[in-house]
């Protein structure tokens, strides 16, 4: 089955056409990295690096670009109120994406441009607009002339009049027309600028990503992702000055994530909602994060609170209870067991189901329903009195692709083995017999910590793997 996709462009799903046999180039808007991120910024970096590993899964090759915009308004103002060169935030911030989404699964872009690192790009990809009419200046800024691009709207589907209408200029502007944006800011005084053909200034939000774009994929490209609130203005705007510039289509799939709510409220600053995707890493198993993250289909809204991440907390810990208990019966399962190919099949069946899901526009929540199907098979076939290895082999090996699919690394299997676990139950037989209770129930508590819980029966004490 080939992969559907939905476009924002066309509202409907739509089957994955590349541009070139088995390559993916997928761009991704990044983080403005003057802070540490929040989980809405966490969002899509998991759900678009769940849809790259996809690809991968497929036998794509994908060129992955995910830019960080290390110059802006609000990279300025922090290095103001810290005193810092805004290159040095910048650094930092990158340093911590970083390592928050790494901790999060997510995989290392193929690239990962700059805007100070592009600047020429940028400045080159102005004056061809400049030059084909498509821009002007105006006493040091440069700005889109958005009328002179006859498909503005088409992403947002929104007529160019509508947009018009609710459009307002500031007084400090310069524009022709209150739809015209910024491409090129005429510096301010004490602020980081570069030098270009209308003087001292830095680069406008919009043109950063086209510029970024056309470097590292093209001209025209496969997918372009981010979130909901970036279709409208900055990706729309985006189109308008790359297609203009290029005459070509800039990307030919657009997919957008949804929102995330606290407690079924939008978050905000102003609502003192606001959570750091830092903070939670520390609070929190980063797995379990990601796991929640995927449970809802990433084009709807995503609520979050506490009890929510508790309840995927218990689901995710099944999974992972049946992996590390399927890990342990591989190593007694025997070779002579009638009834194989059942099993094989059964497995067969729901890896079907798991690829359907995720071929229909990547359906993560059907997805890890599917997995909590193998998690009830697995169960009753580890209720058996005999197993086999391969069937266990084929229970693991699936378990951990769906995994790797999904960014979230496999358990670790227990490092007790089954003779040091029966000594440390002699060990606790003999305290008891001394009347050493207090080192009895370290001994038990101990193995529960491990995963190993014992049971005192009359006619001894017996153990399994939780």
């Amino acid at each position: 089955m080939t992969i559907k996709l939905y476009n924002t462009v066309t509202r409907k799903k739509e089957e994955f056409q590349p541009l070139e046999p088995n390559r993916v180039k997928m761009y991704v808007c990044g983080p403005t990295v003057y802070n540490y991120i929040h989980i809405g910024n966490a969002r899509p970096a998991i759900v678009f690096d769940t849809v790259r590993r996809y690809f991968e899964y497929k036998g794509y090759g994908v060129d992955y670009v995910l830019n960080f915009t290390d110059v802006d308004d609000k990279l300025i103002k922090a290095a103001n109120e810290l005193g810092e060169e805004v290159p040095k935030i910048a650094d930092r911030f990158i340093k911590a994406y970083k390592e928050d989404v790494g901790a999060l699964g997510v995989k290392e872009a193929s690239h990962h441009p700059r805007v100070t690192e592009t600047m020429d790009d940028i400045i080159n990809f102005i004056e061809v607009l400049v030059n084909k009419g498509h821009a002007y200046e105006s006493d040091g800024d440069v700005y889109f002339k958005t009328r002179s691009f006859d498909n503005y709207g088409k992403l947002s589907h929104q007529s160019i009049d509508d947009l018009r209408s609710g459009a307002r200029i500031q007084v400090e502007e310069k524009k022709e027309d209150p739809l015209d944006f910024a491409l090129w800011k005429n510096a301010k005084d004490g602020e980081i600028s570069w030098q270009s053909p209308w003087g001292e200034g830095r680069p406008g939000w919009h043109i950063e990503c086209s510029a970024m774009v056309k470097k590292y994929l093209g001209d025209t490209i496969d997918i372009h992702a981010g979130g909901q609130d970036l279709a409208f203005p900055h990706h729309e705007n985006e189109i308008a000055q790359s297609e203009a510039c290029t005459g070509k289509t800039m990307a030919n799939y657009w997919m957008h994530n949804g929102y995330i709510n606290i407690d079924n409220e939008k978050m905000s600053k102003s609502l003192g909602n606001f959570v750091l995707t830092h903070d939670l890493i520390e609070q929190h198993d980063p797995k379990v994060l990601r796991f929640f993250m995927l449970s809802v289909h990433y084009r709807n809204p995503i609520n979050f609170n506490d009890e929510l991440l508790a309840s995927a907390k218990n689901s995710y810990e099944r999974i992972e209870n049946a992996l590390t208990n399927l890990e342990h019966r591989r190593s007694t399962s025997l070779n002579l067991v009638d009834n194989n190919q059942e099993w094989l099949d059964k497995i067969a069946t729901l890896k079907e189901q798991f690829e359907k899901e995720m071929d229909d526009d990547f359906n993560t929540a059907n997805a890890i329903a599917v997995i909590f199907d193998l998690v009830k098979e697995a169960n009753l076939y580890l209720n058996a009195d005999q197993t086999h290895e391969e069937v266990i082999d084929a229970f693991i090996d699936t378990f951990t692709t769906w995994f790797d699919i999904l960014g979230i690394p496999q358990t670790e299997e227990d490092s007790l083995l089954d003779e040091e676990i029966e000594a440390l139950i002699e060990q606790r037989i003999n305290a008891r017999k001394n009347k050493d209770f207090q080192m009895a129930d370290k001994i038990r508590d101990d193995l529960k910590e491990r995963n190993i819980i014992l049971e005192d029966t009359p006619q001894g004490t017996r153990w399994k793997r939780g």
